[in-house]
């Protein structure tokens, strides 16, 4: 179903992809590939991770429940750093592996709710944008998914800045940049 360019069925399909994805880039890489980060107070691909986990618990399907609900008060307001302190000690295969589970049953939840035209465009309070549709929150979802995949690389890329010497002039991906968003 396609609403305003966005379509639910290719919703599906690209959010079921970003286990593997994350999966391919980060399952048994070492350390400090994991650990690495684009700066102070910006996040390693480890921490993007937790992240992650954290918005299949609080943040998407909630958030569809919220609205299809036809809850009038805001949503919750979403942590974005919740959790990532206190995962410090879990193993990043951990991690992932919850993150594959978490997403497969928030997929399944979301098939399950068979939303149709009118379900898409149904609407929430953001506690900061206000009025929001459901087909919105869901497009978000998949970029949020996407920035964070591209967040991994770019800081990924940087463990080797130093070491690529002069063809760091055509690989743009190391100049400095940073956001946890």
């Amino acid at each position: 179903m396609q609403r305003d360019n966005f379509n639910l069925d290719e919703a599906l399909a690209m959010l079921a992809r970003t286990p593997a994805s994350l999966g391919a880039l980060l399952a048994g890489a070492p350390e400090r590939w994991l650990l690495a980060t684009e700066g102070a107070d910006e996040w390693s691909p480890r921490d993007v991770i937790v992240h992650l986990i954290n918005g299949e618990r609080t943040n998407w399907i909630p958030r569809a429940r919220h609205i299809l609900a036809g809850e009038q008060r805001p949503f919750d307001p979403f942590d974005r750093a919740a959790e990532i302190s206190a995962s410090q000690d879990s193993a990043a295969g951990a991690l992932l592996a919850l993150f594959a589970e978490l997403r497969r049953e928030n997929i399944a939840a979301l098939e399950a709710m068979s939303l149709s035209s009118a379900d898409l465009d149904r609407t929430g309070q953001h506690p900061e944008f206000g009025e929001v549709r459901l087909a919105q929150l869901l497009a978000t979802w998949v970029v949020h998914d996407l920035n964070h995949l591209g967040q991994i690389v770019r800081t990924m890329a940087k463990v080797y800045a130093a070491a690529i010497g002069p063809w760091r002039a055509y690989l743009p991906i190391v100049e400095e940049r940073g956001s946890n968003s």
